[in-house]
């Protein structure tokens, strides 16, 4: 007997031992995690060097080119991380895409937007926001560029880790206006540029805010509270689907695809003007076929807004990678040029092993940073179905097009976050409004607390005041972090 009691009593101790160690297992497992992700894009970073090493066949200069190819890299990951998440974040808060499910799209999309008809000519400086004759000397630009980038990529990078999507475009623009300014004075700024984008703060998120809402809006009366929610959506989701193709094809034909073939706006409202009617026409059997047998329930509606849902966010991929990866590729190119030639005066070609580097850069860094954004966008501000989500889609095209024809500058960071927030707070006007059209009807009806109102808030203002003060603060921050750079290199250079 007290031979089992002494067994049994290692067997216990067994078991606890197995049980920490399991523990530990999980928490070794736990606190390695993040650090696997950033030794993959250290390793990226270094590849980026050797290939620049090996590729930009000028004997001097070399390490500078080097260096640059390493900050740029850093820069494409933090795109990645940031900026794309914006795209696939509503498909994945309304449950429409698994997160590898999106990440995957993303990342192929995003590539093939960036490799087929991302810009193979960019101007000198991020659309003439310094005068490049005031730099001087090419050693005097290439070190201006090189701060530049580093300080919108360390930008972007707090921003991810605090959980505000910001705009790398406006973090670009911060990063060469303050390098400008450190080395050659605020003359050498092109104010008026820089009130256009001040201004893009407040147009693009409203923009898309409102137009998002005016979808939604049209969602609810025409098809959410109609009696026959089935029949109204065999009406209505063809006739959306194709505002959405028209929008999307003159979304790509003016932005996407502009560095393939010169587009004006009104030839590329033309084309997507055909591609809507067309493919309404494509879409009106095939939402019929999809709406046989289903329940006239809400729940039936999000599988008839789940496919085009996905499309859009996958053209959306495609047209932000064609776009936005000069602003990780730009000032690496034009640092390219000006150690090569010492040309920085006039417009750079992007060689086409740069252009690679910034798009495996920015699905690189979607696949290891990129979660963490599309969560806070996707379902932490406002809570999304695949209606809203297609609502905040639509809107991004729809801004951009009615945007460049206005002649305004616009985010599609702002655009996109904007939209979200738009959706959320007209889901809080029109619940208070149903609120106050029930207790008219039913006038015994009790009166909800102040507290209780604060509480059904259906948009998280701590989320929302975080990104507008990021929104704020990021083309200041970004030239303080860029002169502050610049100087310090020009120190060390000697």
């Amino acid at each position: 007997m007290a031979n089992n009691d002494l067994e049994a009593r290692h067997l216990e101790t067994l078991d606890r031992d197995l049980r920490r160690f399991s523990r530990l297992e999980v928490a070794t497992a736990q606190v390695g995690r993040p650090f696997v992700g950033s030794g993959i894009a250290f390793v990226f970073i270094v590849i980026a060097g050797i290939t620049a090493a090996l590729l930009f066949g000028q004997a001097s200069n070399t390490m500078i080119v080097v260096i640059a190819a390493m900050f740029g890299a850093y820069m494409a990951l933090n795109i990645g991380a940031n900026d794309v998440a914006n795209n696939m974040a509503p498909a994945v808060g309304a449950n429409t895409l698994t997160m590898g499910g999106a990440i995957a799209i993303a990342a192929v999309f995003e590539s093939a937007g960036a490799l087929i008809a991302g810009g193979d000519v960019v101007s000198t400086i991020a659309k003439g926001i310094i005068n490049t004759e005031s730099m001087g000397t090419a050693t005097v630009f290439i070190w201006a560029m090189m701060a530049a980038l580093l300080s919108a990529a360390l930008w972007i990078n707090l921003a991810t880790w605090v959980g505000a999507p910001v705009s790398t475009t406006h973090s670009v623009v911060g990063g060469v206006m303050g390098a400008g300014i450190a080395a050659a004075g605020f003359g050498a700024v092109s104010w008026v540029k820089m009130s256009q984008i001040a201004a893009s703060w407040v147009i693009s998120p409203l923009l898309g805010g409102i137009i998002a809402a005016g979808f939604l809006w049209f969602i609810k009366a025409r098809i959410i509270y109609q009696d026959d929610k089935i029949a109204a959506a065999r009406k209505w989701v063809p006739v959306l689907v194709g505002i959405m193709a028209g929008a999307f094809a003159s979304y790509l034909a003016l932005k996407g695809l502009k560095h393939l073939f010169k587009i004006n706006l009104q030839t590329a409202l033309v084309i997507g003007l055909v591609s809507g009617v067309l493919i309404w026409m494509v879409t009106i059997p095939v939402i019929r076929r999809q709406a046989e047998g289903l329940e006239n329930r809400n729940k039936s509606l999000k599988i008839l807004f789940g496919i085009p849902l996905i499309i859009s966010a996958a053209l959306l991929s495609f047209a932000h990678g064609a776009n936005d990866v000069a602003n990780a590729v730009g000032p690496l190119a034009a640092i390219v040029q000006a150690s090569a030639v010492g040309d920085f005066t006039h417009a750079v070609s992007i060689p086409p092993w740069v252009m690679i580097i910034g798009a495996f850069g920015i699905s690189f860094g979607l696949f290891l940073f990129g979660p963490k954004l599309i969560r806070v966008v996707g379902s932490q501000i406002t809570k999304l179905n695949p209606m809203r989500a297609y609502c905040v889609a639509l809107s991004a095209a729809i801004t951009v097009i009615v945007a460049s024809w206005l002649g305004l500058p616009v985010s599609s960071t702002h655009i996109a976050v904007g939209a979200v927030f738009g959706v959320g707070f007209f889901r809080e006007w029109d619940a208070e409004r149903r609120l106050i059209k029930a207790r008219g009807a039913v006038p015994e009806r009790p009166v909800l607390a102040p507290e209780e109102r604060r509480r059904r808030k259906l948009v998280r203002r701590s989320h929302f005041l975080t990104i507008i003060a990021a929104w704020v603060i990021t083309v200041p921050a970004a030239a303080l972090l860029s002169g502050l750079l610049f100087l310090g290199i020009q120190a060390i250079a000697g």
